[in-house]
């Protein structure tokens, strides 16, 4: 018999779940194979055969179809599509290789670098490097190469010294040897590429983007340009574009080119895979974490190869989920049936360690991967068959950017998004950009719960004779796995504060929703003791450092502490903590610089599960 101190009620005192309704929206299909192949592109038949045997692809996709034919012609071309699932890479690296293997006199190491492609992120940047090496295969004379943070500076200086024809980069690392590596030079630059050039702005990258462009322009007469981006881009893209493309094409897939909407203009639509399914569960604070639990264990123990990204808001969230579940969940490991294996992706890991967990996610054919928005672009993890929004997105385009890790190059995949009874317009908001959600009841989740005794009860509700006795007993075993979440947190002082660091970052990222979405997700709607609950604290913390929140859940104890505190107090710099660049730790006056590793609170970041200790 488990003692300690006893679980207060999940299901007491919870705000009434509301329905929700499916909404009839007509759905924007995304074309994604077309009847074109390959060798209808008078590409080399090496590069052709490389194509079908190393990547396992005949048949063209829409982007490639429209994008491929504009850059053998030499035009700059600005390619707006749906995030990740039409295969964007191929579709500028497939005329990147064709021309450069083309050129007479033959390349060499000398040349320095030819084509020069930035993205935002160093696991984007090494995707892209490893796809750039596969089409190069039957052309070694052109040499790919990549830069960026977290990599060994002298080793990249003497590659670079060597000599790399195609250099891949994050634009930090690639300012950093513009400034201090005399070998690297841009005169020989016939392509420069942004990929994601829009996330690449939105991580504040757009001062580095000038100085690359500065100094590839100083040096180079003449180039191709490629900006790649998503359907739904700001200002900033726009200027970008008139400051890189020439005599441009424009490339839409999935909807006609746009920028950014007006505040009069209808909502933008968003295209989705068609074998994509969409769902939303309502789930009050104090029942989101075994909930959480719950479909994982149902899909990844008690069912065979599901593989789950789930998206959470900073780097202390996805560090805390992954060593409680990896402790809590991961069973015996002397049970065969316990095997769910826990991964995270986020900022404050190391470099070798963030690209060795994409490696081996990517290579799995079942887990778990806890991450931060780190993941949700660009990346392609194969096979990824749900993804689970723990935390609420904070535009429809951000939604759609994450739900773009599953079905892709048309496989099925499923989704899921959380929110509380108080975010449950969101929905809504998702149906104006023609994105509709089926709901999952949130008891027939726990319901998995039924098929482990591990969390059995104390009640005799197993004989399952009523709807009623089977939903009591469903409740009684997810109280049972809270209590063994909280007595794992409780058992030591740096779990108690890895719990409430995750908290603390939780609450400053709620605080940063966009004004347009703050009658969905506003802080002063959350109560601070049930959302604790779902940090597996027994209570809210008496202090919650700059936050200055409430320590109560009252509505009127909330107004009367809000009348005359300004909405910064609640901000600050809470911005930066949506990053994977930043730590999100309450109370850090600095922002986390590009590249850095904090040492932020349960620094458990590269330690192995249970690394908390007292």
């Amino acid at each position: 018999e488990k003692s300690g101190p006893k679980t207060s009620s999940l299901f007491r005192n919870n705000p009434e779940i509301p329905q929700v309704h499916r909404a009839t929206v007509s759905q924007v299909e995304e074309e994604i194979f077309t009847s074109d192949t390959f060798t209808q592109m008078s590409l080399h038949p090496h590069l052709v055969t490389t194509l079908n045997n190393v990547f396992n692809v005949s048949t063209v996709t829409s982007v490639q179809r429209q994008t491929i034919p504009v850059l053998l012609s030499g035009r700059d071309a600005l390619v707006r599509s749906q995030t990740g699932s039409e295969g964007k890479t191929l579709s500028y690296a497939i005329p990147v290789v064709q021309s450069l293997q083309a050129l007479q006199p033959k390349v060499s190491r000398g040349d320095g670098p030819l084509a020069l492609i930035l993205v935002p992120t160093r696991e984007l940047a090494q995707q892209t490097f490893v796809t750039f090496q596969k089409l190069l295969k039957p052309f070694t004379w052109v040499v790919p190469g990549v830069l960026m943070g977290g990599e060994k500076r002298k080793a990249e200086k003497a590659r670079l010294r060597k000599g790399i024809n195609i250099l891949v980069s994050t634009p930090g690392r690639l300012v950093d040897h513009i400034r201090n590596t005399l070998s690297i030079s841009f005169s020989a630059v016939r392509w420069l590429v942004l990929d994601e050039a829009d996330r690449t702005l939105d991580l504040g990258f757009e001062k580095d983007l000038s100085v690359i462009l500065n100094s590839v322009n100083s040096a180079a007469s003449s180039r191709q340009n490629v900006l790649l981006v998503s359907p739904l881009s700001h200002r900033g893209v726009t200027r970008l574009a008139g400051i890189c493309l020439k005599d441009s094409v424009s490339v839409a897939v999935s909807g006609p080119a746009l920028s950014e909407p007006a505040s009069c203009s209808p909502p933008t639509r968003f295209a989705v895979p068609e074998a994509l399914q969409q769902f939303v569960v309502v789930v009050p604070s104090k029942v989101r974490l075994v909930c959480l639990a719950a479909f994982i264990l149902g899909k990844c123990k008690f069912s065979q190869n599901n593989k789950v990204i789930v998206f959470v808001s900073s780097c202390e969230t996805a560090e805390f989920l992954y060593v409680l579940f990896s402790a809590v969940l991961r069973g015996s490991p002397t049970n065969q049936n316990a095997g769910v294996s826990f991964l995270r992706l986020h900022g404050n890991m190391q470099q070798e360690e963030r690209t060795d967990v994409f490696q081996r996610f990517a290579a799995s054919a079942s887990g778990v991967l806890l991450c931060t928005d780190v993941a949700a672009r660009g990346l392609d993890l194969p096979r990824v068959t749900w993804i689970l929004q723990y935390t609420p997105p904070m535009t429809a385009a951000e939604y759609v950017h994450r739900v773009g890790r599953t079905a892709r190059v048309g496989q099925a995949g499923s989704s899921l998004i959380f929110l509380t009874p108080a975010e449950t317009a969101f929905v809504e908001e998702l149906a104006n950009h023609s994105i509709s959600l089926s709901e999952i009841k949130l008891l027939d989740i726990l319901s998995s719960l039924m098929m482990d005794d591990t969390y059995k009860g104390r009640g005799k509700y197993h004989s399952k004779t009523s709807s009623r006795a089977l939903e009591q007993e469903t409740r009684e075993r997810a109280t049972v796995l809270q209590t063994d979440f909280e007595t794992f947190v409780h058992g030591s002082a740096g779990c108690v504060a890895a719990a409430q660091s995750a908290l603390q970052s939780f609450l400053r990222a709620y605080t940063t929703y966009p004004a347009r979405l703050k009658h969905i997700f506003h802080i002063r709607s959350l109560h601070l003791g049930h959302t604790a609950k779902s940090f597996a604290l027994r209570e809210a913390p008496q202090a919650l450092g700059a936050a200055r929140l409430p320590p109560g859940g009252g509505a009127k104890s909330r107004k009367r502490r809000s009348q005359n505190r300004p909405e910064s107090q609640l901000t600050g710099s809470a911005t930066l903590l949506r990053s994977e660049f930043s730590s999100g730790n309450i109370g850090s006056g600095n922002a986390v610089g590009r590249g850095q590793n904090p040492a932020g609170p349960a620094q458990a970041g590269s330690g192995p599960p249970g690394a908390w200790t007292r």
